[in-house]
C-alpha cells in the first residue's frame, strides 16, 4: 500500500521523532524507497524532526538531522506537532521544493510537467499562505 502512495506523491515528508533514535535510523531506508519506486536519484523530500518540544528527552542531536538532511540533498526543520513549532513552514517548505522540482524538471525536459504544480487544478498560488490542500505531499 505504502508503494501506491510513493507512486502518486509529488514530495516527501520524512519525519522522525527526536525522541527515538529508532525512527531516526529508518529514515535511509524510506529515501531509498522512495528513490527506487519514482526512478530518480533526487526527489522533493523534506527531513522534519518532530516533537522538538521534548528537548529532555531527545535521543537525537540536531546536528544529526541537519546532517541527515545534507546527505539526502533536501531541506531539515525541527518541528512539534503538539504546539505547532514549524508545522506550517514544513509544508510550506516542501511545496517550495516541489516546485523548484517541477521547474527545473520542466527545463531539462523542454516542456512542462505532466501533473505539476502549477495551472488549472494544481491548487496553488504564489504565496505560501495560499492554500496547499491536495499538494501530492507524502508523510512517511
Amino acid at each position: 500500500m505504502r508503494e501506491q502512495y510513493m507512486r502518486t506523491g509529488e514530495g516527501f515528508l520524512l519525519v522522525y521523532s527526536i525522541t527515538s533514535r529508532n525512527s531516526y535510523e529508518e529514515m535511509p531506508t524510506f529515501q531509498q524507497q522512495i528513490l527506487r519506486v519514482k526512478d530518480r536519484d533526487y526527489f522533493p523530500m523534506l527531513i522534519c524532526a518532530n516533537k522538538c518540544d521534548l528537548e529532555s528527552e531527545r535521543q537525537v542531536a540536531s546536528q544529526e538531522g541537519q546532517e541527515m538532511a545534507k546527505a539526502f540533498g533536501c531541506p531539515f526543520l525541527e518541528t512539534s506537532a503538539k504546539t505547532k513549532i514549524n508545522v506550517d513552514e514544513a509544508f510550506y517548505t516542501l511545496v517550495r521544493e516541489i516546485r523548484r522540482y517541477n521547474k527545473e524538471f520542466a527545463s531539462l525536459s523542454g516542456g512542462g510537467v505532466s501533473g505539476g504544480m502549477s495551472g488549472p487544478g494544481g491548487g496553488y498560488g504564489g504565496a505560501p499562505e495560499d492554500n496547499a490542500g491536495g499538494c501530492g505531499c507524502i508523510i512517511l
